[in-house]
C-alpha cells in the first residue's frame, strides 16, 4: 500500500513539474500538495540527497527538479521513500531480494508466481509514468480493470 508520505512527496513533485522550472518554496508546495509543511520538508530532503530535487537556501529559496519531469518515474520516487514495489522480499529484484522467513522453498512457493505477477504488472505501470505526464493529464485516462 502507498504510504501518505509517498501520496505527499508524490503531488510535491508533480506540482514541481507543473512549475515548469520555477522555485517554489515548502510552504508553497505544502499547501498545493495539501501536505503539513514540516513533513513535506523531511520529503524534499530526502528527494534532495536523491537528485530528485534541488534545494536554494534563504530568503528567496525553494524547490526546482533536478531533472526533467519526463524524467523522474513515479516508480522511482516510491521506492526511494516506500522501498521495493513489491509485495513479498522473495519477488524484489532489485532493493532487498530475500527468501521469505515462513517459506521452505522458492522454487515450490505456491504464492511467489502471483506475487511476482503483481510486482511485473505495478513496476510496468509506474515506471512509464513520469511526473510530466501526471503534470500535463492531472489524472490518467481511466485504466480497464477486472471486475
Amino acid at each position: 500500500m502507498l504510504s501518505q508520505k509517498a501520496k505527499y512527496g508524490l503531488r510535491a513533485l508533480v506540482e514541481l513539474a507543473r512549475a515548469g522550472g520555477t522555485q517554489l518554496s515548502a510552504g508553497e508546495l505544502a499547501a498545493r500538495a495539501g501536505a503539513p509543511r514540516k513533513f513535506l520538508e523531511a520529503i524534499l530532503l530526502e528527494m534532495s540527497r536523491n537528485q530528485i530535487v534541488v534545494s536554494r537556501r534563504g530568503k528567496f529559496g525553494g524547490y526546482v527538479l533536478a531533472r526533467a519531469a519526463g524524467e523522474i518515474t513515479f516508480a522511482e520516487v516510491i521506492r526511494i521513500i516506500d522501498g521495493p514495489l513489491a509485495l513479498a522480499p522473495c519477488v524484489s529484484p532489485r532493493l532487498g531480494f530475500r527468501k521469505c522467513a515462513d517459506c521452505p522453498d522458492l522454487a515450490t512457493c505456491t504464492l511467489r508466481e502471483a506475487l511476482l505477477r503483481a510486482r511485473d504488472a505495478t513496476a510496468a505501470v509506474l515506471e512509464a509514468y513520469t511526473l510530466a505526464d501526471a503534470a500535463v493529464s492531472g489524472a490518467p485516462e481511466p485504466l480497464r480493470t477486472a471486475l
